[in-house]
């Protein structure tokens, strides 16, 4: 059974571990490999640590993590040999319990398709797309899926 605790510095190097494998996933699905940085680059350009940031673990393994606002689920990312175990699906539920109600948010990279379907599967039912630049790595441009729910 995996617990949801509040991140505490101590975890850094199983989430830098966890998202730089799971980044170059997504990245790959989406036709991007080039734009790949690692944690210790992009959780400071992209200001990882102001969101509300929450790792999963099982027993004293962390197998992924979530980071939101109030309204916005913006990090999410599991150990590649956790993935397709509920664990993303959790952590993301767990996120969206946390939130304030009112519309919530999430983007996932054009191509991502997996990812894709769990936010829809979790409830997120409007859908647009959206092209610009990535986040912390604005050389590349971007298109993502802009999912929303009620």
């Amino acid at each position: 059974m995996m617990e949801i605790v509040p991140y505490i510095p101590e975890y850094w190097a199983e989430i830098e571990k966890i998202h730089d494998a799971a980044r170059v996933q997504e990245l790959a699905l989406a036709k991007m490999p080039d734009a790949f940085l690692p944690l210790c680059i992009a959780a400071e350009r992209e200001e990882l640590f102001d969101y509300s940031l929450y790792v999963g673990k099982i027993g004293e393994r962390i197998v992924g993590f979530v980071a939101f606002t109030e309204d916005e689920l913006a990090w999410l990312y599991v150990d590649p040999a956790y993935q397709r175990q509920g664990v993303g699906r959790a952590l993301a539920q767990f996120a969206l319990n946390q939130m304030e109600d009112g519309e919530k948010t999430v983007e996932v990279l054009y191509g991502n398709a997996p990812a894709r379907q769990l936010y829809i599967s979790l409830g997120f039912t409007k859908e647009r797309i959206v092209h610009g630049r990535m986040p912390g790595n604005e050389a590349f441009r971007v298109t993502v899926w802009e999912l929303t729910m009620e």
